[in-house]
């Protein structure tokens, strides 16, 4: 006869730094303007994003010269940054995105072999 095994406290831990593998992602990219390091950040989220989260992200990117508020709001010190509102818990990346490797690793992403 098998036995039911109830969840406890560490296996819902273990479950929940997982994270499902389908959650969606919500990211807000802020940039200044159209500078290079600001159109090098926004081709690396737009590649991280299809190539690791197809169907599963929804990214805004917010000009700081054009909506100032929003920048304020968020506490965004430095552009380009990136904010990662969904899944938990919120963080933020500054800079232009290119270390692949880091920002995977900070989404909590795993990437596709």
């Amino acid at each position: 006869m098998k036995k039911d095994r109830k969840e406890t406290a560490a296996d819902a831990f273990e479950k929940a730094l997982k994270g499902p593998s389908d959650a969606k992602y919500v990211l807000r990219l802020y940039v200044t303007g159209s500078t290079p390091r600001s159109q090098r950040a926004i081709k690396n989220i737009k590649k991280i994003c299809e190539e690791h989260l197809k169907g599963r992200y929804e990214l805004e990117v917010i000009d700081v010269y054009q909506q100032p508020g929003s920048a304020v709001e968020e506490d965004i010190l430095a552009a380009p940054t990136l904010v990662k509102k969904l899944p938990p818990p919120l963080k933020k990346f500054i800079g232009d995105l290119s270390d692949m490797e880091q920002v995977l690793l900070g989404l909590n992403i795993v990437p596709k072999s």
